[in-house]
């Protein structure tokens, strides 16, 4: 598959779109409408027997509290993955994590958008005392026992923390 031509139509804070041409190796054309967005990150903060989630609105969807794993959107220049995640961490639930480790990279939906999601499982947490969450984010900080993981699995709607708390046991049991 060849990108042929490429328009961008809206550009905005969070995302723009593109409509882009595409030649198939059959010599076929289509057109396709892309959300373009920088990418994401998300984390299982786990320390003992919680992990760390967040209740926020999500105006798109409707929900005044949506639960979700901390995560946040690549929108530091020059800012890693890792690094965008830790400044997330703290910014969202007040904590710092002394491990770290990448688990997946995936899309969240490619049929339109080439948004990627990393993420990581933090583990070693230690709260944060300089911590002011921003206001304009309405988060709530909430403390969930892994006992009741599949409670959590349940109650939540948003795919990126779907995928990482489905991921959760094997992240805990695995070493490497």
């Amino acid at each position: 598959m060849e990108r042929i031509t490429s328009r961008e139509v809206y550009s905005g804070p969070i995302a723009s779109v593109r409509i882009d041409s595409f030649r198939y190796a059959d010599g076929s054309e289509s057109e396709r409408q892309i959300v373009s967005h920088p990418g994401a990150v998300v984390a299982l903060a786990v320390e003992g027997e919680s992990i760390w989630l967040v209740r926020q609105p999500r105006e798109a969807v409707g929900e005044p509290a949506l639960l979700e794993l901390p995560a946040g959107k690549l929108d530091v220049e020059g800012e890693t993955h890792l690094e965008c995640m830790q400044r997330e961490l703290e910014e969202e639930i007040g904590m710092q994590a002394e491990g770290w480790r990448e688990l997946k990279r995936f899309y969240m939906s490619p049929g339109f958008t080439e948004e990627q999601v990393t993420l990581f499982l933090a583990t070693g947490l230690s709260d944060v005392h300089r911590h002011e969450p921003d206001p304009s984010e309405r988060i709530e900080v909430v403390e969930w026992p892994l006992a009741r993981l599949d409670a959590a699995i349940a109650a939540c709607e948003d795919a990126k923390s779907l995928i990482g708390l489905l991921m959760l046991p094997r992240a805990l049991g695995s070493t490497g």
